[in-house]
């Protein structure tokens, strides 16, 4: 039987949980998924679930470097051994999630309306820029490939948005994702993902979000322009 891979998108990135087995024959199954969902995969950061797995540093350090191959980064490895929380410390891996991070990170602001907690940024988003806001996150200007933003609400770019965007990080599945000119390289509403669409000849103002649990884009108007 095939090691089983699960997948789920949360704020820190992708959460890939390996489940038991021979571990060359996990590792193949997690690289076979990789290959077979290319564009899914496509710059991503993954935290790998390898729960009671026991990985010394050289095995570890293979599969980092495999996935380097595949154009991806491994920011963290999560276990219940303490050899392999070990090892991945000594790589310089995270062993935990749902740690704040500083980079571009701004704190919730005080407000008397529950929900209004925003971070407006006037300024376009280079590759390497990553923005992470617990509230709502509205940006003038583009965000390039390479850029992320996290928002625990919704995001709002009045520009294009090229990057990866996640809305909803905390689990909101009524948050959304708008832009003048929807082409995220990966997008994520709460724990669902989205594949990049196709780029079009004449970009429009859409927006994203869940219905029926899937992520749909919808022409963004005002009401009554629709």
């Amino acid at each position: 039987m095939r090691p089983s891979v699960q997948i789920k998108g949360i704020r820190e990135g992708l959460l890939v949980t390996l489940g038991e087995g021979y571990w060359p024959d996990v590792q193949t199954a997690l690289l076979e998924e990789i290959a077979q969902k290319a564009d899914f995969f496509k710059g991503a950061r993954l935290i790998l679930d390898v729960e009671n797995h026991i990985l010394n540093a050289a095995t570890l350090g293979k599969l980092r470097d495999l996935l380097s191959d595949h154009h991806l980064s491994l920011w963290a490895v999560l276990s219940h051994s303490p050899t392999t929380q070990q090892t991945a410390q000594t790589l310089g891996l995270a062993t935990r999630i749902h740690q704040p991070r500083p980079e571009e990170a701004a704190p919730a602001l005080p407000s008397e309306f529950e929900g209004s907690e925003a971070l407006l940024l006037r300024r376009t988003l280079r590759s390497g820029s990553r923005v992470e806001h617990s509230g709502h996150v509205t940006v003038i200007g583009d965000v390039n490939p390479g850029a992320e933003i996290i928002a625990g609400g919704d995001v709002v770019v009045w520009g294009r948005l090229r990057g990866l965007v996640h809305a909803g990080a905390d689990g909101d599945p009524e948050a959304v994702v708008c832009a003048l000119d929807l082409s995220p390289t990966q997008l994520r509403i709460a724990g669902q993902i989205a594949i990049a669409p196709a780029p079009r000849s004449q970009p429009r103002p859409e927006m994203a979000r869940l219905r029926d649990g899937q992520v749909v884009a919808e022409p963004w108007s005002l009401p009554g322009q629709e």
